[in-house]
């Protein structure tokens, strides 16, 4: 049987299919190259129409009728506007055709020079701690090539590593502290210097992410923050560390900060706080924010063991108890405070007994701040007294069932000084200032989450509150606002938050002085409106009846003796209802 040959379509068809191809490519192109304006603009239509309706899906509920009113006034005024839909249209095409352009972006197919002789110096280092002779397949070999131990790297706009991922060996010891210390100490001198640099072993895919942290904000000043009775607020870290912002105002403008809150109270594992630091680091600061927030809810006895003043903004406030800076005072308000913690204690005690809630001076908390106490250590050495730190034990043992709060702040060299009631109790921590690695695992109980660098500005430093993870920390710029070197903007900031000038209470008066020897000393007489100006007070006027009994006259030493003591003396003798007695008697 003959075969038929094929259609002749089958047989030369390859070449007219990639002609027809061609020119529908062709056509494609020039319909592309007519219509392009047109595309654009609806491609910017589709993108202002996304954007809308996200921002239409962002807005709160309560908002939503405003925003529609607002868009229906904005229509109404431009449709009465002459030439007002024409000149919208235009200004729609011109935003739409902005928004629809095509955005190339240049990718960069791998780092420039210098970036790749950055890797591959820090690759070459590298190599003697991940390298073995051992190994038969080694990652890291002098020569070697960089991009299989850096799978992922980035660099800031200056060209120094930002971000960077290592890939080492299984061998390598990562659960020994020293090891890692090497690497790290490695990777932060041959990255840059002067940046805090923060390192994430994963021991399972034996990989090391290195990041460069953003310094902390440092123009946060004193304000009211939005925190509840109880928190306190020592300053601020890095988004990544807590997930809890606040709202502060930040310069000119307002944003979220995630800040470090201490709680104190009933239900606070770390009821007292310690805080250390360098001369200049901002522990005063410390002190003074702490102050000033707790002076919302509560009292405040300060003991300012610099003498320089720094707390004198605060004398006379209301809530502050006192503000002692010698040894005598500062000895008399610990043993008050030990007293009154006692107080509490006890009122607290019998409540609970009785099945009723405890009083309400006892809720009200009570907050003692102390700055240097080890300069009164020396003092109360040096003349024979008690050491003011040991007055210190009652109040840092049972504070927290009492509502009290103790916080202690000194330099970082006095830390053996303190007594160790205080280093017991403190469970809360704060080192301010310059401090080496030895320093803060001793005072916070854990390595710092990031590299160490020598030039701080003040209030910055690292806290560890109980047993959680230690935390980057700057404290709320709070000077004193009666140093000359302070801004203006600080020192207004400063004093709107403190509370007003205490005034003496209704009826209160000074108590008098003993009257010399051989003179009567006066008799409280019940108290009679004052004359008027240019008038004498009546002396005929006997004394009004007393609503209450009066207790027995005392004998008052004259220099003649007298037959009865009275309670009034007066010059003329008066009626008969009231014995008095004169100098002609």
């Amino acid at each position: 049987m003959a075969r038929r040959p094929l259609p002749r379509i089958l047989s030369n068809g390859g070449a007219q299919l990639a002609r027809s191809r061609e020119l529908a490519r062709t056509a494609a192109d020039s319909a592309t190259d007519v219509l392009h304006p047109l595309i654009t603009i609806m491609r910017g239509l589709r993108r202002l129409a996304a954007a809308g309706r996200r921002r239409w899906t962002e807005t709160p509920t309560e908002r939503r009728g405003a925003l529609l009113f607002l868009v229906a006034s904005v229509v109404l005024v431009v449709a009465l506007v002459p030439y007002g839909p024409l000149l919208a249209a235009i200004t729609l095409m011109a935003a739409a055709a902005w928004q629809g352009r095509e955005r190339s972006t240049t990718a960069s197919d791998g780092p420039d020079e210098s970036q790749s002789q950055r890797l591959k110096s820090l690759y070459d280092a590298l190599v003697p701690y991940f390298s073995a002779a051992e190994d038969p397949e080694p990652l890291y070999s002098h020569g070697g090539a960089w991009d299989k131990a850096f799978p992922t790297y980035a660099f800031d706009t200056g060209g120094r590593i930002s971000q960077l991922v290592v890939r080492y060996p299984a061998y390598f010891t990562d659960g020994e502290a020293e090891a890692r210390a090497r690497i790290e100490h490695l990777l932060a001198a041959k990255s840059g210097r002067g940046r805090e640099y923060h390192f994430t072993w994963d021991e399972e895919g034996n990989q090391l992410t290195v990041g460069v942290l953003l310094p902390l904000p440092v123009d946060i000043a004193a304000q009211r923050f939005v925190t509840t009775p109880g928190e306190t607020v020592l300053g601020f870290t890095d988004s990544t560390r807590v997930q809890r912002t606040l709202p502060v105002t930040y310069g000119e403008r307002q944003r979220d900060v995630p800040p470090v809150v201490w709680r104190t109270g009933l239900r606070s594992t770390e009821p007292h706080l310690l805080a250390l630091g360098q001369p200049g680091s901002g522990t005063s600061t410390l002190l003074r924010s702490i102050a000033l927030q707790a002076l919302q809810h509560g009292d405040v006895m300060i003991v300012d063991g610099g003498g320089t003043g720094e707390y004198a903004c605060l004398t006379g406030r209301d809530g502050v108890l006192a503000v002692e800076a010698g040894l005598a005072g500062v000895t008399a308000g610990l043993e008050w405070a030990a007293t009154e913690t006692e107080r509490r204690l006890i009122a607290a005690n019998h409540a609970h007994q009785a099945g009723e809630p405890p009083p309400d001076d006892t809720k009200r908390p009570l907050w003692i701040l102390l700055d240097r106490p080890t300069a009164f250590t020396h003092l109360a050495a040096a003349d024979g007294r008690k050491d003011p730190q040991s007055l210190l034990q009652v109040p840092l043992r049972h504070g927290r069932p009492a509502n009290v709060t103790v916080v202690v702040a000194d330099q970082l060299d006095s830390f053996d000084a303190l007594s160790d009631p205080v280093r017991r109790h403190t469970r809360a921590r704060v080192v301010l200032g310059p401090a080496t690695a030895d320093q803060l695992e001793s005072v916070l109980g854990a390595p710092p989450p990031s590299t160490l660098i020598d030039e701080l500005p003040p209030g910055r430093g690292y806290a560890r509150l109980g047993t959680g993870p230690v935390h980057r920390l700057q404290v709320p710029a709070t000077p004193n606002p009666y140093d000359d070197a302070t801004p203006d903007a600080l020192c207004e900031a400063v004093l709107d938050l403190l509370p007003p000038r205490t005034a003496p209470a209704d009826g209160e008066t000074i108590p008098e002085q003993d009257p010399p020897e051989g003179e009567p000393a006066p008799v409280p007489t019940e108290q009679e409106p004052e004359p008027g100006q240019g008038q004498a007070p009546s002396r005929q006027a006997a004394p009004a009846p007393a609503k209450e009994p009066m207790p027995d006259p005392v004998p008052v030493p004259t220099k003649e003796p007298r037959p009865a003591p009275v309670p009034v003396l007066t010059k003329d003798p008066l009626p008969e209802q009231v014995p008095v007695l004169t100098k002609e008697t």
